[in-house]
């Protein structure tokens, strides 16, 4: 046998083994951590996104768009109910939120905004939001958020889409990461 040791076989978890460190029913609602896609522009990511906020505990807050419910229904896999909270005014939202003293940080490319690596878990409660795919957080949003979070990219892109930048944020946000 050569200087090489072998790796401990690996076991993949039962379905029992994993329900064991869930929670058991769905929640009504966190109110700890929210995501906030308030100007979607596709609504496949919503489902995904809607699957995140489940998977680290988070509320999804979505604006009552006509094609929003259904993009939700057709994205959702859970089992359980998700919680989802709508608004019909995503600017006056976020300024309650922060009256309520919520954290709001935008998932944003912005000077002074910190790198995702560098975004420590949250201790209070706290909004994500995440802007327009192609223009991102609109400007009159910009003065609503506590601070902003960039997500490093080396590729030819400008951004990722809102699913997957707002999984990578959720999960830091939570601590999962």
């Amino acid at each position: 046998m050569s200087g090489r040791q072998r790796a401990p076989a690996l076991r993949v978890r039962t379905r029992r083994e994993l329900r064991q460190f869930r929670r058991g029913r769905a929640h009504s609602c966190w109110d700890h951590l929210y995501a906030a896609p308030l100007w979607p522009l596709h609504g496949a990511n919503l489902g995904t996104l809607l699957r995140t906020c489940d998977a680290v505990g988070a509320c999804l807050i979505v604006p009552r768009f006509p094609w929003v419910p259904e993009a939700l229904a057709r994205g959702d896999t859970l089992r359980r109910p998700a919680c989802v909270h709508w608004t019909g005014d995503p600017l006056g939202w976020l300024e309650r939120q922060r009256a309520r003293g919520l954290r709001v940080i935008g998932v944003e490319l912005a000077e002074g905004a910190v790198r995702l690596a560098d975004l420590p878990p949250v201790r209070q409660a706290t909004v994500v939001v995440l802007g327009h795919e192609q223009s991102g957080v609109p400007p009159e949003a910009l003065d609503l958020l506590d601070s902003a979070v960039e997500i490093p990219m080396i590729g030819t892109g400008a951004s990722l889409n809102v699913a997957v930048a707002g999984s990578l944020v959720l999960y830091k946000a939570a601590g999962l990461l």
